[in-house]
């Protein structure tokens, strides 16, 4: 089953095939959940936004529709709302501990394990600290490695404006990043 793409997985789980929405959950879960954790800093947040976003593909919520694009771009269209909802709601959300956000990539020892750990605190309070709208972006089509047609559409926006704000949040990043670098 895990052969099938995800229409035919969602024509299956409308019929009530459990093991289609498990394959579906277990193949867009990872996602969803880096996501909503790169948008929000907040382990909580980004484990209740995944729960949300799945719930809300189980319960036909915004129904989504393949001929607008694929279920990625609409489970991360879901997230960014939920993900919105949250910190809106709570803005004083609790920041990540970096070893949530960590990958697992082998070092090759103390020192480039410290000098990663180090770059990875800096990108991570980079992106975050960058206005909603870019940081967006930048994770959709950076982190994500979305296309700017499915990151549009998951952001319900023209593709030329996903151009601009990956753009000016890049330029913004890099900046961020050199202060931070710099010691500014």
């Amino acid at each position: 089953m895990t052969g099938l793409d995800d229409e035919e997985l969602l024509r299956r789980m409308a019929s009530g095939d459990e093991e289609a929405f498990a394959v579906l959950y277990r193949r867009r879960q990872g996602a969803v959940y880096r996501f909503a954790l790169e948008m929000s800093g907040s382990t909580g947040v980004a484990e209740e936004v995944t729960q949300e976003v799945f719930l809300a593909l189980i319960r036909g919520d915004g129904r989504y529709d393949p001929s607008r694009g694929p279920l990625a771009s609409w489970l991360f269209g879901v997230a960014r709302n939920q993900v919105l909802r949250f910190v809106e709601r709570d803005s004083r959300y609790e920041r990540v501990e970096d070893e949530a956000l960590e990958r697992e990539e082998p070092a090759d020892g103390p020192l480039e394990d410290l000098t990663r750990g180090e770059t990875l605190r800096s990108v991570r309070q980079a992106v975050l600290a960058l206005p909603a709208r870019y940081r967006e972006a930048v994770v959709l089509c950076d982190l994500q490695e979305m296309s700017y047609d499915d990151a549009a559409r998951a952001l319900d926006c023209a593709v030329g404006t996903v151009r601009s704000r990956l753009h000016r949040g890049r330029a913004l990043l890099a900046e961020k990043l050199r202060s931070l670098r710099c010691g500014v």
